[in-house]
This record gives C-alpha cells, structure tokens and sequence, in this order.
C-alpha cells in the first residue's frame, strides 16, 4: 500500500512540475494588438526647405513655401518619402492660415516640366495673398482632392514634423 500511495505522490508531483513549467510555447493571446506604427523615414523639411503636412498617412506630403516679397505661397505635393515630386489630378488645392483673422487662399496649378507634370497634373500650387508679405512662421491646413479622394493636413514652420 504504502508503494501505491509513494507512486500515487510521484506521480502527482510530476503532473504538478508539468503543468507549472509548462510547454515551449506561449499561450496564444487572442486579444487583437495594433501593428506598431511604422517609423518615419523622411526629413522633417521637404527638399525646397519648407514644412509639410502628411496626406493620407504618408500616401503624399505637401510642402508649405512662401516668398515673402511676391506674396506668394507655393505647395509642392511629394511621394511617401517627403523628397520626390508627384504630381497629381487636381484644379486646386485650398492654404488655410491660422492668422487673426484666419485666411483662405486658393493655390492653383504650375505644371513643372521638369519633374514630369504633365496631362493635367501638377506637382506644384501656387496662390498670393498680402498676408503672405509678412516674415512670421506660417501655421495652417491644407486641403484638396486627388481624384475623388479628399485628403487635409496642418503644418507649422518652425516646428519640426511630428513623427
């Protein structure tokens, strides 16, 4: 008897070892986890200097420009990585600055040939504005249509981009 009760105890001290060490592999999480966010793998100005708004989660940067003594703004849309143009099927793209009072300009296009616009596509907007003449760090939204599709983002000079 007391050979059956020893076993009996061994037995249930292995089974206890089994189950506390447990197996190779992890138990399966069945809770669903969000991919972490990717990395940015761009600069935080865009090649003509000037600060961007994300598009689209990276689909499209837009450069925010302005040259002070023409009074103008100029927008450059660029791919994911922040650098190469890309010209797209738009009649305008709408600049809101965060000005008291704020300030709608709409940009139109200026086709760049040099960077393969072409077809009724451009990579670059244009639009003036007397707000535009004073030397302060512009800060606004801007919008347009690439298609059918709408996309907005903000920028901020001065500001590096947040990633």
């Amino acid at each position: 008897m007391r050979r059956i009760t020893a076993l009996l105890g061994l037995f249930t001290l292995i089974s206890l070892l089994v189950i506390a060490g447990g197996c190779d592999k992890a138990p399966k999480d069945t809770a669903k986890v969000a991919p972490p966010k990717k990395e940015h793998d761009h600069p935080d100005t865009g090649p003509h200097g000037g600060p961007f708004a994300e598009w689209g989660e990276e689909k499209y940067h837009v450069e925010f420009t302005v040259d002070h003594e023409k009074k103008a703004a100029t927008v450059y849309v660029l791919g994911p990585d922040a650098k190469t143009h890309k010209a797209i099927p738009s009649k305008e793209l709408l600049l809101a600055l965060k000005t008291k009072p704020p300030i709608l300009i709409t940009l139109k296009p200026d086709p760049q040939a040099d960077m393969g616009d072409k077809d009724g596509n451009s990579s670059r907007f244009v639009g003036t504005h007397e707000e535009l003449g004073k030397k302060v760090d512009f800060e606004g939204t801007i919008s347009g249509e690439v298609g059918k599709s709408p996309f907005t983002g903000d920028f901020k000079e001065g500001a590096k981009h947040p990633h």
